[in-house]
């Protein structure tokens, strides 16, 4: 199987994983508010899915480049988050509802740093930016799919999370069977990166991370520390009736679409020129809580789309970089050491969108736009080492 095919068929996992649980994210908010949280929970709540989904990746990196098993670790952490996903419709309870939010996320901290370098090896033929854009832009594919069904569920059942949710057990269960057909397709990934560095890659514990990955992960988590998470930006849409629970899940598959069109201009920017377009970024992040906490719905809307521009190069194009400063054999833990310094600052982002949002949206506002200029600033002093 070539490199590109190898590409688009984990695009298809992902798509159909997005399925499950970009389905389950998009009514977090409204979900988390029926069972009795206020914005403070769906903050924290939230902030603490994205910081173990990210911050666990500290310990499954290592371990993924010490036992070199990328496809079970990969496949591991598929099985807890599609498990996990028709659960969250029928618990009934906050804390158990939040355990289950927390544990989809889980799965993802497991499987992430697996599935990204054995992506990355493919990318090394295919060029970073666009391979990594495709993944992500058929990423979003069923990110737009999963949030349709569930709004088409809710409306017919008159919002009822259970069937909603219960639902998506149908993709997972494909999510399962495509990775396990794909590992006996093609067991060692890291063949189409040897093909092209002959050498083999230095064993794990014989290369130290390169000082460029570390100013690069704290400039990341400048910009993830200002960065609104979509359960607060629901949250408000319906606790201030500016849409119907329904509509929600819709607006977030729009959000997905802006995200894979972003990914894919971002990645083919990038192959071009560098880490400079990563610019943009802090721009985008900005300009969220400017549109999105207002009470114009047209504000608020484009706020949600640029939301979602900006998640697009942050799961493409950051990606991508972290592949080209690191070598292979050391790749696996950078990539979760730098998902971990991320996670910090996404419960970090979470908890003071949250937090502000209850005292002052203005306030929160200007704290946010700070943030980003203080990451501006760390980018400029950066470039020439990221370039």
């Amino acid at each position: 199987m070539g490199p590109w095919r190898f590409v688009v068929w984990f695009g298809t996992v992902s798509l159909l994983a997005d399925f499950v649980y970009e389905g389950a994210r998009s009514v977090t908010g409204p979900l988390l508010a029926s069972l009795g949280a206020s914005a403070l929970v769906v903050g924290l709540v939230t902030g603490a899915g994205e910081a173990a989904a990210l911050g666990l990746r500290l310990v499954s990196g290592p371990l993924a480049d010490r036992t070199r098993r990328f496809w079970g670790l990969a496949i591991a952490g598929y099985a807890l988050t599609v498990l996990s996903v028709p659960l969250l419709g029928v618990v009934g309870v906050l804390w158990a509802a939040c355990a289950l939010v927390i544990a989809e996320r889980v799965g993802k901290a497991v499987r992430s740093p697996a599935k990204d370098t054995l992506l990355s090896h493919a990318t090394a033929a295919t060029g970073r930016g666009r391979g990594f854009a495709v993944h992500e832009a058929m990423d979003q594919v069923g990110a737009l799919i999963g949030p349709l069904v569930v709004a088409g569920v809710l409306a017919i059942t008159g919002g009822d999370y259970g069937p909603a949710l219960g639902v998506l057990a149908v993709p997972g269960v494909a999510v399962l069977g495509l990775l396990l057909w794909l590992r006996a397709r093609v067991p060692d990934p890291e063949a189409y990166e040897r093909a092209l560095t002959p050498s083999a890659p230095a064993a794990a514990d014989e290369v130290r991370l390169p000082s460029a990955f570390w100013t690069y992960a704290a400039f990341t988590a400048a910009t993830t520390a200002g960065f609104a998470t979509f359960g607060v930006l629901s949250y408000h849409l319906v606790v201030r009736h500016l849409v119907a629970t329904a509509w929600v899940p819709v607006l977030y598959a729009a959000a997905m679409v802006v995200d894979a069109i972003a990914a894919l201009a971002t990645g083919w920017l990038y192959d071009r020129i560098g880490a400079r377009v990563l610019v943009v970024l802090p721009l985008l992040a900005a300009v969220v809580p400017a549109l999105a906490f207002t009470d114009t719905v047209a504000l608020v809307v484009a706020g949600s789309l640029v939301w979602g521009a900006a998640m697009g190069v942050q799961e493409s194009t950051l990606r991508a970089t972290v592949a080209d400063l690191v070598p292979s054999g050391r790749r696996a833990t950078a990539y979760g050491v730098f998902a971990g310094v991320v996670g910090a600052a996404s419960v970090v982002g979470g908890t003071l969108t949250g937090a502000l949002y209850g005292s002052s949206i203005p306030l929160l506002i200007a704290v946010v736009v700070a943030i980003q200029i203080a990451a501006l600033v760390l980018l400029a002093t950066l470039r020439t080492r990221l370039s």
